[in-house]
């Protein structure tokens, strides 16, 4: 009697565990739904002081980007980023600096939702910044009229936080005693996906003749903003093939071979799924095409 008393409470501890078991697997399901929802999460600002030092931030090999806040205090923003280092055998130093890269989300996801781009520029041996954009309060992306008129407001609010940005750690670089001296920011690479595109291509568009920066800048199928026509700016852009992009924003044939410039179309490819959350084949080619365009390898025979 004894034993049969025993097996009902190992029956019931073990339904109980069961009960468990699923409640938790549904929880994940959902939290998982929400992200491939796009659901942007409110967060809690970091104090504006709270750039992290170069000892806490993970090295690449580990792929633990460092987060972090910075606040522009003259637009009172404060801007989520993320930083991936470089492997150690990058050999980043004040006296051979390495490059910057600084990456621009789509809208509607978050500047962490690129991790398989930042992690092939950061094996690259960049330092690589993902900005966060859109915050809490700003206005939403216009998807009414003319949009090159009534989304210019968006891509110029962007681009002043990509100024502000690369501002923000050149100044840290030349004050503190970070790990950000062992980098160049004054060759540095934009790379953005659809309205991170556009903002990408307005900065490189107006900025300061006498003090440019931006050496390179690469697209993943924006599809408003004219790309930089500068012979001094490497320009890639990665296409899908569901949208094509509003008239004269490309380099026509004639441009590209000009200038050298490359446009670039993967068959299939849709234009939302230029994300973590894509399939691995598109991840795998949008890989490839970087790292290519990052050695110098890309040749306009391969623009096509």
């Amino acid at each position: 009697m004894q034993q049969s008393v025993e097996m009902d409470k190992s029956k019931k501890v073990s339904l109980i565990d069961l009960f468990v078991a699923v409640i938790f697997t549904c929880l994940i399901c959902y939290s998982t739904s929400l992200l491939a929802n796009e659901v942007i999460e409110t967060e809690t600002p970091l104090p504006a002081s709270s750039i992290a030092p170069a000892s806490s931030i993970a090295p690449a090999s580990s792929i633990a980007p460092g987060s972090l806040t910075v606040f522009d205090s003259e637009r009172q923003r404060h801007i989520p980023v993320e930083l991936y280092l470089p492997p150690v055998t990058a050999n980043c130093s004040s006296e051979s600096q390495c490059k910057v890269a600084i990456l621009s989300s789509g809208y509607g996801l978050l500047h962490t939702d690129y991790g398989f781009i930042a992690n092939e520029l950061q094996q690259s041996g960049y330092l690589v910044i993902a900005i966060r954009h859109e915050l809490p309060g700003d206005p939403a992306l216009s998807v009414t009229g003319d949009l090159y008129q009534t989304r210019a407001e968006n891509w110029q609010r962007g681009a002043e936080t990509l100024e502000f940005v690369h501002e923000y750690f050149k100044a840290a670089k030349e004050l503190k005693n970070l790990i950000v001296a062992q980098f160049n920011f004054n060759d540095v690479t934009l790379i953005g996906h659809s309205n991170g595109g556009d903002i990408s291509a307005w900065l490189a568009n107006n900025q300061d003749e006498d003090n440019g920066y931006i050496t390179r800048i690469i697209t993943l199928d924006h599809r408003r903003v004219p790309l930089p026509r500068d012979e001094n700016i490497s320009v890639l852009s990665i296409r899908a093939s569901d949208f094509p992009a509003d008239q004269g924003v490309l380099p026509n044939k004639a441009e590209q071979t000009l200038l050298g410039h490359c446009v670039i179309t993967i068959a299939n490819a849709k234009h939302n799924d230029m994300s973590d959350y894509g399939p691995r084949w598109l991840k795998e080619a949008i890989q490839k095409i970087i790292n290519t365009e990052l050695n110098a390898q890309i040749k306009q025979a391969n623009c096509d």
